[in-house]
């Protein structure tokens, strides 16, 4: 059966005339001759669907990627459009296609990870955004002008406000803005303390050290606070160099069992 499409009577130059073409799909049973007909169907409206793909160029996607974003769009709305209903198949192709390329854009373009309900956020702060600038000069709108504008809570805004710096990250080697001496993100970041383990080792001790004799926890508190010599140390207690050693290493060897096995 052949379907006449003509380019009349649409305000778009690459909107073709297919509403007789649709009515004869909507009848056609399952087979090769609704399949053929439905690909002829795409194909007539594939200019309108690149033509809605570049609305999108600036955005950091692919052309070509956009394109077949759109056509996939596209074939939704040739599958979901219903004649019947009385309107015309552009008015439903247009933001069928024009959804799909924003939800591409929503769920495979956003380089830092936000949950959809922000994303959804940042789109309607984005709107409000651009429409109070028409009326509002000199200054950046408030978190309460723009809550109000696209009817959300000022804790929504913010989260939609902060959302619109996520799209995109910049590299730890970017610059830090207004900086002029080659400050980098990476410069910022924190770095591993290796005297962490340093608390930790002496929390593990304190307890151990503080069981000790009073003689003994002298003699280590000058040996490795003071930085005494053990020769220093036996003068000072009036007790051998060698003593000194023995009970140093003694109480060393109690401290570090200890904690080994976890014994108080």
């Amino acid at each position: 059966m052949a379907t006449k499409m003509s380019a009349k009577h649409h305000p778009h130059d690459d909107a073709p005339d297919t509403a007789e073409a649709f009515r004869t799909l909507a009848a056609l049973p399952a087979g090769q001759q609704r399949d053929t007909l439905r690909e002829k169907l795409v194909e007539a409206w594939l200019p309108m669907a690149d033509r809605l793909a570049g609305r999108f160029r600036s955005r950091g996607e692919s052309f070509e990627d956009l394109r077949q974003v759109a056509a996939l769009g596209l074939v939704k709305a040739v599958d979901r459009y219903d004649p019947a209903l009385g309107n015309a198949f552009e008015s439903y192709a247009v933001p069928t296609i024009t959804g799909e390329i924003k939800r591409h854009f929503r769920d495979h373009m956003w380089t830092v990870h936000v949950p959809r309900r922000v994303q959804d956020l940042r789109n309607r702060v984005r709107f409000a955004s651009q429409d109070l600038s028409q009326t509002i000069s000199g200054r950046r709108p408030t978190v309460a002008e723009i809550a109000a504008q696209a009817n959300m809570s000022e804790e929504d805004a913010q989260a939609g406000l902060e959302a619109l710096e996520s799209f995109t990250a910049l590299s730890l080697d970017a610059e830090l803005p207004g900086s002029n001496d080659g400050y980098s993100l990476s410069d910022a970041l924190g770095a591993p303390d290796g005297r962490l383990d340093t608390v930790v080792d002496r929390e593990a001790v304190a307890p151990r050290l503080a069981a000790l004799p009073e003689r003994e926890r002298t003699i280590l508190y000058m040996r490795f606070f003071d930085d005494m010599t053990q020769s220093r140390i036996a003068e000072q207690l009036g007790i051998s160099q060698m003593h000194v050693s023995r009970l140093i290493n003694r109480c060393c060897t109690q401290v570090r069992d200890q904690i080994m096995s976890g014994a108080a």
